[in-house]
């Protein structure tokens, strides 16, 4: 199915590796023209080089660097029709998971936030008047399905998702009328570096659980996590979910979140 993404022009933040990777290639498969942003390049991104991609070394972290992300776009492609806000998870000297809410202290809540959070609000800020000079466009906020499932476990993360959320529905109502649409899609585990890292997420539940990375990624976190399909979700499903939300193939859908988590959630 064509997706007819091609020529637009898309800003892709944490895209050197995991799930923003897979949504790099998989915009560049479709034609599009991509700024990618992260801290550094990896070998995979690289390996996507061409004229259709830009790399843009940046640490969100930074009040001013979502802005100037964006304006690269204008500067190399002349505009912007796609954001995909991807970047997450644990900033620089967080370590998560965590298992209690004890376990953060203020600074730990505000780099969280800052960085899941109001990172994509800077870049939204920046982003919008260069879609409604296109006369639309569309925003993809990778969200995660803890957005939508209170637990003890990264409870600042969580709540920091759950933020988001809140933040797509009201953009969505705000600018839909002038052709912008603004979705989530909300992953569940994903086996990503996050995970797969030395001394990551499945080394940390290894330790607390007395067993090995392999077991914790091949069968224990899915049993944990009562994964209906009894494994890790695979990068390139979330970016497939992602690519297709971007798309004038979407033209309908706004304000929606798409939940690409192997079942993890049981709620109606």
């Amino acid at each position: 199915m064509d997706l007819r993404l091609s020529g637009q022009v898309a800003v892709v933040t944490g895209a050197s590796r995991g799930i923003g990777l897979a949504i790099v290639s998989t915009l560049l498969a479709e034609g599009a023209r991509v700024v990618a942003a992260s801290r550094r390049r990896s070998p995979e991104l690289e390996a996507l080089a061409g004229p259709g991609l830009v790399h843009v070394a940046t640490d969100l972290m930074e009040p001013s660097a979502p802005g100037l992300v964006i304006a690269r776009a204008a500067e190399e492609f002349g505009g912007l029709d796609i954001l995909v806000n991807n970047a997450g998870g644990p900033p620089p000297g967080v370590t998560l998971p965590r298992s209690s809410f004890f376990e953060a202290g203020d600074d730990d809540w505000r780099a969280v936030f800052e960085f899941n959070l109001f990172s994509v609000v800077r870049a939204v800020r920046a982003a919008i008047p260069l879609m409604l000079r296109r006369g639309g466009g569309a925003i993809v906020n990778v969200s995660s399905a803890n957005g939508r499932q209170p637990a003890p476990m990264n409870v600042d993360y969580s709540a920091a998702k759950a933020g988001m959320n809140n933040l797509t529905k009201a953009l969505s109502e705000e600018f839909g009328p002038q052709g912008i649409r603004v979705n989530t899609v909300s992953p569940g585990p994903v086996r990503t570096p996050w995970w797969t890292d030395q001394g990551g997420a499945a080394d940390i539940i290894a330790a607390m659980a007395g067993s090995d990375r392999d077991s914790v990624l091949d069968r224990l976190a899915p049993e944990m996590m009562r994964l209906s399909t009894g494994r890790l979700v695979d990068p390139q499903e979330v970016a497939d979910a992602v690519v297709l939300l971007a798309s004038p193939r979407s033209a309908s859908t706004t304000g929606a979140d798409f939940v690409v988590d192997g079942g993890l959630l049981k709620t109606v």
